[in-house]
């Protein structure tokens, strides 16, 4: 292949083959396992509450240690990421999050389930951004948002399948064993598989030549090319532009502190910030609100399995929609839905209406959700882009560990004035991303970044003064 193409040129003129498909799917199935953990706590809130003889403090930790231990994971294996690639960075996630989410099931007592948790929330911390930076870096722009939201929407069938799950194993102890303690030594278990099937994928292209290693990446390419074309399918010459050669550049963490990227983190941030009280927000508390209208823990279950089936169902609903709309404004859209679906929810007061206004809030939050995770995937440059959405990730998990003290105070004043708080949060979010995020629809990846943060390689001018690195 002439040289003169680059490595992005070259994946974005890539049909779609089976090695999309496979990464789509091993990434959808990680996906899956985290949202099944991050609704679990909330989930079971109820029954753990019972079964620990938990008060407020204890509970807080249980609902927040997950979110803590995921808040680091996000930074440490983001940054990983970046520097070892994606591949190891997934291995490395899954492995540690399989481990202590069996622990957690066997824990005898409310500490170690806190530490287990904790950990476990570690080892997932990084999958979203992990997901977000080697889909970005594998798929073709004319294509990314479908095939992103499509990953998700086989992640969020883990949302469902944690209430469902929850609604038949609770009331049961199969083998002995309580059957919330199955909810998590099954998350185990499916990841442990989901760690064997990852070990298929190849490393990023784009992360390689990044990284210096411009053979490696050719010749990846090269074999995806020769096999597309085995397949019988057409190779199109893209469209020629003067582009600039690629530097090999390994980027520190205070980078994204740079001038050049000062806008971008400060919009990521403040969108994740905001986010967690509108997305996770709704997971962590609902459980509690339908308890706080006097609902049993078993029928609340049951309810909460007919509004999480909105996540998934909002998710594929997003496939036609991802790429028609400019990303920042499908969040922006969607947030306001959000926000609407919840203040009624929060009023509602019938198990028919309660079900309604829930599933509308999911199905509204996962075409969110889609836009959301699509659009961190490509806001950054190559060699920060795990890093940079790491960060900004570690920025939700830490707001939605602290959830639990916000909220949950908030509810002895009443489910409305929750949801109140949460439509005010997403009301910033709306304002943050429309005034502050950069267009990125169908654009490629390299295109984005240099029109709104400068062309050409940092230097230690760009960088921000100070020992972090």
């Amino acid at each position: 292949m002439s040289d003169a193409m680059t490595i992005s040129a070259r994946l974005d003129r890539m049909p779609i083959t089976r090695l999309h498909v496979m990464a789509v799917v091993c990434v959808g199935l990680g996906l899956f396992f985290d949202t099944y953990e991050v609704f679990l706590a909330g989930t079971l809130s109820g029954v753990l509450k019972q079964h620990f003889e938990l008060g407020a403090d204890p509970l807080k930790a249980v609902l927040a240690s997950a979110f803590v231990g995921q808040f680091i994971g996000a930074i440490f294996l983001g940054r990983v990421a970046d520097r070892i690639g994606r591949r190891r960075a997934f291995l490395l996630n899954l492995g540690i999050y399989s481990f202590f989410s069996l622990v957690g099931g066997l824990a005898p007592n409310v500490e170690v389930l806190v530490v287990s948790r904790f950990l476990a929330g570690v080892g997932l911390g990084a999958e979203l951004a992990l997901a977000d930076a080697y889909l970005a870096d594998l798929l073709p722009a004319r294509l990314r948002g479908r095939f992103t939201a499509l990953a998700y929407t086989v992640g969020f069938l883990g949302v469902p399948t944690a209430g469902f799950l929850a609604s038949i194993l609770v009331p049961l102890s199969p083998f002995g064993v309580d059957g919330w303690r199955w909810m998590f030594i099954l998350g185990a278990l499916g990841a442990l598989i989901v760690w064997v099937l990852r070990r298929m994928l190849p490393e990023s292209p784009r992360w390689l030549e990044a990284v210096g290693r411009h053979d490696e990446a050719d010749a990846l390419m090269t074999k995806w090319e020769n096999a597309a074309r085995a397949s019988g399918k057409v190779l199109p010459e893209p469209e020629r532009k003067p582009e600039s050669p690629t530097v090999a550049e390994k980027m520190p963490l205070s980078a994204i502190f740079a001038p050049r990227f000062r806008r971008t983190t400060t919009m990521a941030w403040v969108l994740n910030f905001c986010s967690a009280f509108g997305y996770y927000g709704f997971g962590t508390i609902a459980p509690l609100v339908l308890a706080a209208k006097g609902y049993s823990i078993v029928a609340s279950l049951a309810y909460l399995g007919f509004i999480f089936i909105g996540y998934p169902l909002g998710s594929a609903l997003s496939l036609p929609i991802v790429e028609r709309v400019e990303r920042k404004v499908l969040i922006a859209v969607t947030a306001g839905g959000m926000a609407v679906a919840g203040l009624l929810f929060g009023y509602a007061q019938s198990p028919a209406a309660i079900i309604l206004w829930g599933f509308i809030f999911t199905l509204v939050s996962n075409i969110y959700s889609n836009a959301y995770h699509v659009y961190h995937g490509e806001i950054y440059p190559t060699a920060l882009r795990a890093t940079g959405a790491g960060v900004a990730y570690s920025i939700s998990r830490l707001t939605t560990a602290a959830l639990p003290y916000v909220l949950l105070p908030a509810l002895v004043i009443g489910p409305e004035f929750v949801f109140g708080v949460v439509a005010a949060a997403l009301a910033v979010l709306i304002v943050n991303v429309l005034v502050l995020g950069p267009r990125t629809t169908g654009r490629s990846l390299e295109s984005v970044t240099p029109a709104v943060e400068g062309p050409g390689p940092l230097t230690e001018v760009d960088l921000p003064k100070g020992p972090a690195r």
